[in-house]
């Protein structure tokens, strides 16, 4: 009697958490009830977050974003992005007489604050991070004079500091936690005597989306991340994923750019988002998914997240105004 060869479970897992942050959905509403109180245009430096999706559909409501201050015209608004900026750019929209609004992520401000305080008490700071980067040029900028980029394990051996009783380190909150933690073990090795930062950089919703996606990826045939190519924290979540088990993993903006044939084989697919996607967009995916012949998502939350950031206080007082006016 011959047996019939099994066939195995087609299966969609759907991480939890993913998607926007209290960051994030903090910056997102700042561009929104701005653009709601003071009318089109609002100018935001550099992009609000890290989303293509989430730019261009504020832009359809009349945001304009731009590179730098100069491009913004005297007097407009101008909303600064979650990612943080440095005092000089502060100092450059008061001169030139811009209303400015901070959207600035608060765990990214509590950064800033950690380097300005180390740099007060004549510490070198080691800032864990990624050239390029808004928020490592802003945190940068509160301290240029005290503060060294460390981008990888390698980067440690080459490292000279002038005092090496005097060293602390901080990171880019959107880091892979695994990675910083290796460099920071580097760096104690190197540096014995090394400062750490009063609390983890690594904000809470990266760690969490990291440990859930490691969490899926153990089962996965392959694991779809649906985020911007410029979202650090999306693509430290494909590299996650594949460091934890995943037979292979992709990041995709939505679901018109999944590949049919990444399919071919695939029993298990996991699915996530990085922490600037909105959750249509990974809705996309699963119902992308459901065509192809995959159930319904089965989700494995690792934790809930219940914080919310307040709007930044100068639009929070203008909110009030508006609201006695009415």
């Amino acid at each position: 009697m011959t047996s019939t060869p099994r066939t195995l479970e087609k299966k969609v897992l759907l991480a939890a958490p993913r998607g926007y942050c209290a960051g994030v959905d903090r910056a997102v509403i700042t561009v929104e009830k701005a653009l709601d109180l003071y009318g089109s245009p609002i100018y935001v430096r550099k992009q609000i977050v890290h989303n293509k999706h989430v730019v261009e559909t504020l832009e359809q409501r009349g945001a304009i974003f731009v590179e730098e201050l100069d491009e913004v015209p005297t007097g407009a608004t101008v909303v600064f992005s979650a990612h943080g900026v440095s005092p000089a750019v502060q100092t450059e929209a008061k001169d030139r007489g811009l209303k400015a609004i901070d959207a600035t992520c608060p765990l990214v401000t509590k950064v800033h604050h950690e380097a300005r305080r180390f740099a007060r008490d004549d510490l070198q700071v080691l800032l864990i991070g990624h050239a390029g980067h808004e928020e490592v040029e802003g945190t940068t900028g509160e301290a240029p004079d005290h503060i060294t980029l460390v981008q990888s394990p390698e980067d440690v051996d080459a490292l000279d500091v002038p005092d090496p009783t005097k060293v602390a380190w901080l990171s880019q909150t959107t880091l892979s936690v695994d990675e910083t933690m290796e460099i920071v073990g580097k760096l104690r090795k190197k540096l014995p005597l090394l400062i750490d930062p009063p609390s983890d950089d690594i904000c809470y919703a990266t760690q969490n989306r990291q440990l859930a996606v490691k969490q899926i990826a153990r089962q996965a045939d392959l694991v779809i991340v649906v985020g911007s190519a410029n979202s650090s924290n999306s693509v430290r979540l494909v590299e996650v994923a594949l460091e934890n088990g995943a037979a292979a993993s992709y990041r995709v903006d939505n679901a018109t750019e999944i590949d049919p044939a990444w399919l071919d084989g695939v029993s298990v697919v996991g699915v996530t988002s990085g922490a600037s996607v909105p959750e249509d967009l990974v809705t996309g995916v699963l119902d992308f998914l459901q065509e192809k012949g995959f159930p319904a998502a089965e989700e494995e939350r690792l934790t809930e997240e219940s914080l919310v950031f307040a709007l930044p206080p100068e639009l929070r007082k203008d909110l009030r105004k508006g609201a006695i006016n009415d």
